[in-house]
C-alpha cells in the first residue's frame, strides 16, 4: 500500500466524517445548546421578574395592613365614642326615670297623707261628739269640762 493513498483515502473518509457531523448532528446539537440557552434565559427572566413582583406585593401588603391599622384605629374610637354616647343616654334616661319615681312616690305620699288627715278628722269628729254628748249628760262645771277635754285630747 501507498502512502499516499492511504493518507488521501484517510482525508476522504475525515472530509465524509465531519460533512456527516456537520448534516446530522451539528445542527441539532447546537439547536438544542441554543434552546437551553433560551429556555435558561426565560427562567432567570421569570425568576428575576417573580422577584420583583414579590417585592411589589410585600409593598402593597405592608400599605394594605398600615391602612388596615388606621382603620381599626378609626373604629375603636368610633365605638368609644359611642360608647360614652350610650352611657350618657343610660344615665339621662335613668335620672328621667327617677325622676318620674320620685315624683310618683310623692304623689302617692300626699295621697296616703291626705287620706290620713281625712281618716284623723273623721276620729276627731267622732271624739268630739262623743266628748261633747258626754259633757251635755254630765252637769257643766269647769272641772268636769276640763277633765273630759284632757281625756279627749290624751285620745288624738
Amino acid at each position: 500500500m501507498n502512502i499516499t493513498a492511504t493518507l488521501f483515502g484517510q482525508m476522504i473518509v475525515f472530509t465524509v466524517l465531519i460533512w456527516f457531523i456537520k448534516s446530522y448532528l451539528w445542527e441539532p446539537i447546537l439547536t438544542t445548546i441554543e434552546d437551553r440557552k433560551a429556555r435558561i434565559a426565560e427562567g432567570l427572566a421569570a425568576s428575576q421578574k417573580g422577584a420583583e413582583d414579590m417585592a411589589r406585593a410585600e409593598e402593597e401588603a405592608a400599605t394594605v395592613l398600615k391602612e388596615a391599622k388606621v382603620q381599626a384605629a378609626a373604629i375603636i374610637e368610633q365605638a368609644k365614642t359611642r360608647e360614652s354616647q350610650i352611657v350618657e343616654e343610660a344615665k339621662n334616661k335613668a335620672l328621667v326615670e327617677a325622676e318620674r319615681v320620685k315624683a310618683g312616690a310623692e304623689a302617692e305620699l300626699e295621697q296616703e297623707i291626705n287620706r290620713a288627715k281625712d281618716s284623723l278628722r273623721t276620729q276627731v269628729a267622732a271624739l268630739a261628739l262623743a266628748g261633747a254628748s258626754k259633757i251635755v249628760a254630765k252637769e257643766i262645771d269647769t272641772k268636769t269640762h276640763k277633765k273630759v277635754l284632757d281625756a279627749l285630747v290624751s285620745q288624738i
